[in-house]
């Protein structure tokens, strides 16, 4: 029994070739998540002056090219804040969160009726 041959089309696009131990290189790494690519509502963990705090994106400002944040406050008010989409996020499992550091130490509880 012969081995077939394949061809392609002159068009097809070509496969990555493999290394000299015959792995394949892995994927470029995703680009890292950003606050403009989140959708309306979504819900984020934002470090504040002194604490962390809860936020949902509120809206988008086309004009001014700015992400809108509804935050939580501790006073059991809400507040909205200005951001750039261009911000990048990290995420601690499936949350993101915006700003540095560790978030879940320095937790604002804003209501303190739960």
């Amino acid at each position: 029994m012969s081995p077939e041959i394949i061809e392609r089309s002159p068009g097809a696009p070509h496969e990555t070739p493999a290394a000299p131990d015959g792995l394949f290189p892995s994927p470029d790494e995703p680009p890292a998540p950003t606050l403009g690519a989140l959708p309306l509502g979504a819900r984020l963990i934002l470090r504040c002056r002194k604490d962390w705090r809860a936020a949902a994106v509120a809206a988008f400002e086309p004009d001014t090219g700015r992400v809108v944040l509804s935050v939580a406050s501790p006073s059991g008010h809400t507040y909205r804040v200005r951001r750039p989409p261009g911000s990048a996020l990290s995420l601690d499992g499936p949350i993101p969160v915006l700003g540095e550091g560790t978030w879940r130490a320095a937790f604002a509880r804003y209501d303190l009726r739960w």
